[in-house]
């Protein structure tokens, strides 16, 4: 068999010591199930932030074929499907082991997380556009202004 890792994650610090337990129950259901584990990764962050280092380390390292997790949103609050069917097309897996949703507390600090991430892209949309319509005034200026040379060289 492919080597196995198990994945661990909170939202936040305050949650940290449930890093650790996390990781044991997943290494004793590993070691029950017969998987020889290689990797334990533990990690902070929201499983709505799809830009978790250490996850994204364990997705892209093709020497692990299989990914333990205990809960669906310790991978990732959505697309998790897409994760499974991605993983699953180069023949590896994600693998959960309790298929019950997670607590109230955690599921808040993600939503939390991402309305504070939707009201920054909504600001940084603003500023994108603003910044474009600028850009644009430049290149026009720009444009003008070699048009302007261009006619009186000639």
């Amino acid at each position: 068999m492919s080597n196995v890792a198990v994945y661990t994650r909170v939202s936040s610090a305050e949650n940290k010591a449930n890093l650790d337990s996390q990781a044991e129950r997943l290494v004793a259901y590993c070691t029950v199930r017969g998987y020889q584990v290689s990797k334990v990764v533990k990690e902070i962050g929201s499983g709505v932030n799809d830009n978790r280092p250490k996850f994204l380390a364990l997705l892209a390292d093709p020497s692990i074929g299989r990914i333990v997790i205990e809960h669906k949103d310790r991978g990732t609050r959505f697309g998790f499907r897409y994760i499974e069917t991605l993983l699953k097309t180069y023949g590896r897996e994600i693998e959960v082991v309790n298929q019950a949703e997670n607590g109230t507390e955690d599921l808040l600090a993600d939503l939390t997380s991402m309305i504070y991430s939707c009201c920054a892209r909504l600001y940084g949309q603003r500023r994108a556009k603003r910044k474009t319509e600028q850009i644009v005034q430049v290149l026009k200026q720009g444009s003008h202004e070699e048009t302007q040379e261009t006619c009186e060289e000639g």
